[in-house]
This record gives C-alpha cells, structure tokens and sequence, in this order.
C-alpha cells in the first residue's frame, strides 16, 4: 500500500494518471506507480473525468465458451 503524502498534483502526475487509464492498468498499480493511495487516484481521476473501469474484460457469464 502506498504511504500517505498529502503532495500536490502536478501536471506531470495528471499526464501518467491519464496514460495509465487508458493503457488499462489497474488503480492499484495506478498508486503504486505514482506513489498515492487508491482512493487518491480514483478522487484525482474523477476531478479530471477520467475511468478507471477496465475495458477489456467481459461482463460475468458473457465470455465466449471454448
């Protein structure tokens, strides 16, 4: 879990935070990567409207069947 800092976000830290989502990586990793806490993230990417929803994961019970 990453440690709480209470820094300021810079527009570097907004520019990674918006890459990261939409490479489709997980908030967690999200964190780690810019040394914040998950619910740090998820409230900076809502202030910049951003999803952190994966995008490529099928819906329970829809994934095709081999």
């Amino acid at each position: 879990m990453a440690k709480r800092t209470n820094k300021a976000w810079t527009p570097t830290d907004d520019k990674s935070l918006k890459a990261l989502a939409k490479g489709n990586t997980p908030t967690p990793l999200i964190a780690y990567k810019l040394d914040r806490t998950v619910p740090g993230v998820r409230a900076r990417a809502g202030k910049l409207d951003l999803s952190l929803k994966p995008t490529n994961k099928s819906p329970y019970g829809t994934a095709k069947k081999k």
